[in-house]
């Protein structure tokens, strides 16, 4: 199993390759340069200093939302061009839950956070539980991805009341709120897996490819969880008309 995976969704653009659970190749970029810029260009150097056949990969796993609206809509326009050209099916990877993948095995509750503007943040919580018979954890649901308040959040983070790890571009904004509002231990995942990473959306998109969630490069579209900014207004504008 050979899996192309890309992840544009949030500030990171970042692609890998994932061959029968070895990391190949990723390439990962936090920085300044728009996705458009950089998707492509990650992709052909990792072509190039892999020697990678195009044609022998499986399948495109991608960051599907939510996110960036731009971002994303960068993202699912690659992956669909390559499903396209190579006749390749399509994961679709849920963010968040790509994001929380970074936190593999912990034994505390997980909470991605991604800064979806307006006090809200792209979010949910997740654990791993052991499957002793595969020596394998499985990512389980406590709250699934979803857009909301950071408030609200934080008062089904209370509820549970476990000790929870944040990651993501959410932490920075937020982070002197949550020490108001969070009630529990809590701590902060370092550098090195605090971010979106292709890596996951690999690792996550071969679970889901071998549970038979795939796409075609037609079927496939982003998952943007909640109204664009014009979308909004131009809502707001209707009701007040």
């Amino acid at each position: 199993m050979k899996i192309l995976a890309l992840d544009s969704s949030g500030l990171v653009a970042s692609v890998a390759v994932v061959e029968n659970d070895n990391l190949i190749a990723e390439y990962t970029i936090n920085h300044k340069k728009t996705h458009s810029q950089t998707l492509v260009p990650m992709l052909d150097e990792i072509r190039n200093m892999t020697e990678l056949d195009m044609e022998s990969i499986d399948a495109i796993a991608v960051a599907a939302g939510p996110g960036s609206f731009t971002g994303l809509r960068i993202g699912s326009a690659t992956a669909k061009g390559l499903g396209l050209a190579l006749k390749k099916p399509i994961v679709a990877v849920p963010t968040v839950d790509a994001l929380a993948y970074n936190l593999y095995g912990s034994d505390k509750m997980i909470c991605p956070l991604m800064d979806a503007r307006r006090n809200q943040v792209y979010t949910g919580l997740y654990e791993f539980v052991r499957e002793e018979q595969k020596a394998t954890y499985e990512m389980k649901h406590l709250v699934a991805q979803c857009a909301v308040d950071i408030q609200e959040i934080a008062d089904k983070i209370n509820e549970f009341g476990r000790e929870v790890i944040f990651l993501g571009d959410g932490v920075s904004v937020f982070a002197e709120k949550l020490a108001d509002i969070i009630h529990v231990p809590y701590s902060f995942a370092p550098a090195c897996c605090n971010r979106q990473r292709a890596a996951c959306v690999a690792a996550l998109g071969e679970v889901l490819y071998e549970k038979g969630c795939i796409q075609t490069a037609e079927e496939h579209a982003p998952d943007y969880l909640r109204l664009s900014q014009a979308e909004r207004e131009r809502a707001e504008a209707q009701q007040k008309a």
